[in-house]
């Protein structure tokens, strides 16, 4: 046993370090995409780009988990026959599918412009984004194996890789592409996005030949196929389950961008400048929202197994355990990204991206979102206690009510009003979360953590406003004003922080010294 967990925590910290590093290099990709195409290019990205994830959602079926599982099953019990046959019929099923699915959606590339995008500029990067599909799925049944195997290194190296190729090849195709026209230029950075991935997926199969199974006499894909029916029944049944979710995420992000282009076009605004809005929202504010989230992502997945052990050992008590530790990791994440968000909102989009006008959507945005940095562990723990379908219909409810909050609110007050709706569709899926939890087995809440962080909170956020005024005052750049005063600000609420947790165990010493 302590062999597993030690693999399995270092497998859970490399694929951290490889998250926070791939988050680095696509928001340096992203701040350099944003300036060179603007808002309106970002909005021909964002309307092309959420097609494919439904195309890819369909075509896995939910089997890298499947896979991942099964694979590891097989080799505690040494089947490697197995191993190879699950690897075989899974990658022969998305293969199929991915293929497929792709032909048509390039045959009927022009029908779907014409109902998804609602600026047809939007359709060559439509386009040159759609063969990426295939390329990513059978890279995820890959991965997949090598999550069964317990080879996170490699997998974490095809991450890198994947995104220093792709900054590379989007400097590349960007500039190149750019004289012609926005449209192409957008196109050049979605064909980089394919070049991308079909380097990752190289180094994926270089790593089976390398680290994979090796062929027995005998054995041919046509005889695992064959005997592959058994197979595929278990790979199913595992994987269709969490496709559900992916499915619903997949549609309304194909959805999305229409929705809110016609929600802006209801609130009179033409569809130049609501391309240009909708590119401010998906691809200034939300990078910035997303950045912190990676270490709660992280959490989630080793929150996952760590809850299904607890809850197969029925230790109520260890469940409770460590739901409070990712939840106070999540408050501690959280809570600080939501004052520097919400502070230097203006500043931040306009250091980085040059556009000052996106401020006002973050400082929307920023509080509601504090409750981001909750919903992926929650979301982990009704996975641990084998509530998949439950998370389901929260995101299901949730996504109804986000959808109905665009649109009412975007079609009277324009961008500000999708904003908030898309805020409120977050506090309404993370407290249908923690209701589920609190209605399942019960949740014991210790609130002076809470408490206490409000506390820092207020005083990080008073203390920054007036840093980042006396800087400015000074005639700091507004570079070295942003850094100095963020960095002053989290000085104070970290020690804010520590002093009053010394103050706490004073008064407990204090107490249990008293002779009673």
């Amino acid at each position: 046993m302590v062999q597993p967990t030690h693999s399995f925590m270092r497998g859970t910290l490399v694929l951290s370090v490889a998250a926070f590093i791939n988050r680095i290099l696509g928001f340096i990709s992203g701040i350099f995409v944003a300036r060179v195409l603007g808002a309106e290019g970002i909005g021909l990205l964002m309307m092309a780009h959420p097609l494919v994830p439904l195309v890819i959602t369909i075509t896995e079926l939910g089997l890298p988990v499947a896979i991942s599982k099964l694979v590891a099953e097989a080799y505690a019990r040494d089947e490697r026959a197995k191993v190879r046959r699950i690897l075989h019929v899974s990658l022969a099923v998305t293969t199929v599918l991915s293929v497929a699915l792709t032909t048509v959606s390039l045959l009927c590339s022009e029908w779907i412009a014409s109902i998804l995008l609602s600026d047809q500029r939007a359709y060559y990067a439509m386009l040159a984004i759609t063969p990426i599909a295939p390329i990513v799925a059978v890279s995820a049944v890959l991965k997949g194996y090598f999550r069964g195997k317990q080879r996170m290194m490699t997998i974490a190296a095809s991450d890198v890789l994947e995104h220093t190729v792709q900054i590379a090849c989007v400097l590349a195709m960007v500039h190149l592409l750019m004289p012609y026209g926005i449209a192409y230029a957008a196109a050049g950075a979605m064909v980089a996005s394919v070049v991308s991935e079909a380097i990752s997926l190289l180094f994926l199969m270089a790593s089976y030949k390398v680290y994979g199974e090796s062929k027995v006499s005998g054995e041919t894909w046509v005889s695992h196929l064959k005997q592959g029916k058994r197979t595929l029944s278990e790979l199913l049944q595992i994987g269709l389950p969490t496709t559900g979710h992916g499915v619903i995420h997949s549609l309304f992000g194909a959805f999305q961008p229409l929705l809110i282009t016609t929600s802006l076009a209801l609130a009179g605004i033409g569809t130049a400048l609501a391309t240009k809005q909708f590119g401010q929202l998906a691809g200034y504010v939300f990078p910035l929202l997303f950045m912190p989230g990676f270490i709660t992502s992280s959490l989630s997945t080793a929150l996952i197994p760590a809850i299904s052990e607890a809850a197969t050992n029925k230790n109520g008590l260890l469940i409770h355990e460590r739901m409070d530790q990712a939840l106070r990791l999540g408050l501690l994440i959280g809570a600080p990204a939501t004052v520097i968000l919400f502070v230097w909102a203006t500043p931040l989009t306009t250091l980085i991206y040059d556009a000052p006008d996106a401020g006002l959507l973050l400082k929307i945005l920023a509080p509601m979102f504090f409750l981001y940095y909750f919903d992926a562990p929650l979301h982990a723990i009704l996975l641990g206690i084998g509530r998949a379908n439950v998370s389901l219909w929260n995101y299901v409810v949730a996504t109804a009510f986000k959808i109905l909050a665009i649109f009412a609110f975007g079609s009277q007050f324009g961008i500000i009003g999708v904003a908030y709706g898309i805020g409120f569709g977050i506090v309404i899926l993370t407290l249908l979360n923690f209701l589920s939890i609190s209605s399942l087995i019960g949740f014991y809440w210790d609130i002076r953590p809470y408490v206490k962080s409000s506390i820092c909170m207020v005083i990080m956020a008073l203390c920054g406003k007036w840093a980042f005024g006396y800087l400015n005052n000074l005639g700091l750049s507004l570079l070295w004003s942003v850094l100095d005063s963020i960095i002053l600000s989290l000085l104070f609420y970290f020690v804010v922080f520590i002093l009053m947790d010394m103050v706490k165990r004073k008064r407990k010493r204090h107490i249990f010294s008293i002779p009673w």
